[in-house]
């Protein structure tokens, strides 16, 4: 009786170290993506010239290493333009930079084509978006388009032409506590296929899942937006990208 009592408690036992080791290992063995982890990523910018990139160079220049946009009292922006990626128009892709601004509002175009009857550095389509004031950052805008597809915090898919919650991922609070105000930041986009992916600083801010075959587009240019409104700086650092073939 005692023996046959003593095998399943060390099996109990053994399993349980099993579990152990595996949790540790995280679940069945898939390991966290470091932040900083940019193998296979092409960088997009050589850190001392805009060469690749086009845009208005009233309010985009290279500084220490940095691509940076700035307004002032004294220069304001009359319309929202962009620093444009000239060198391709990926489909598939991954996209990986650090963004710090100073105030107001600035944002990762992607998937996006060129509205040379507005202006010739002006860019619509996804956007992730980014905000000093903390509000809007993460999301998913379409700039010139459908405007928002996805808030921060929001799992969304198009039913028809209209974009619809069906989950959600990080909180909205939980996300604004990870976000470094008036620091570094890094952003991180996965673009495959009908489905889109934002992540700040590791968590994941938006994802949507784009139904409409009609208005979603499939492959276009990669932009940083510099917006209207009240004096502002944003700085640009470690722009990569990985093309999914």
């Amino acid at each position: 009786m005692m023996r046959s009592a003593v095998v399943p408690v060390v099996m109990l036992g053994a399993c349980a170290l099993a579990s152990a080791a595996l949790m540790a290992q995280g679940p069945r063995n898939i390991q966290p993506l470091a932040l900083e982890d940019r193998a296979g990523f092409e960088p997009m910018f050589d850190g001392s010239s805009l060469a690749g990139w086009e845009g208005d160079k009233e309010f985009w220049r290279v500084e220490g290493g940095l691509l940076v946009a700035e307004t002032t009292a004294a220069k304001p922006l009359p319309a929202n333009t962009f620093l444009i990626w000239t060198k391709t128009q990926p489909a598939d892709f991954e996209l990986k930079l650090d963004f710090k601004i100073s105030a107001g509002n600035t944002g990762v175009q992607y998937r996006s084509q060129r509205a040379p009857d507005i202006g010739p550095y002006v860019l619509k389509g996804y956007q992730a978006d980014i905000d000093f004031a903390n509000q809007w950052t993460g999301q998913l805008y379409e700039e010139r388009g459908r405007a928002f597809l996805a808030l921060p915090g929001q799992a969304t898919a198009t039913r028809g032409d209209k974009a619809q919650i069906f989950g959600s991922v990080t909180p909205a609070d939980a996300l604004k506590a990870a976000i470094n105000v008036g620091g570094w930041n890094t952003i991180h986009i996965i673009a495959r296929g009908d489905l889109v992916v934002h992540a700040i600083n590791g968590k994941v801010s938006a994802v949507f899942v784009d139904g409409d075959k009609a208005k979603r587009p499939t492959k276009g240019f990669i932009g940083l937006q510099l917006h209207t409104g009240p004096p502002m700086r944003a700085e640009f650092r470690n722009l990569g990208i990985r093309v999914i073939e």
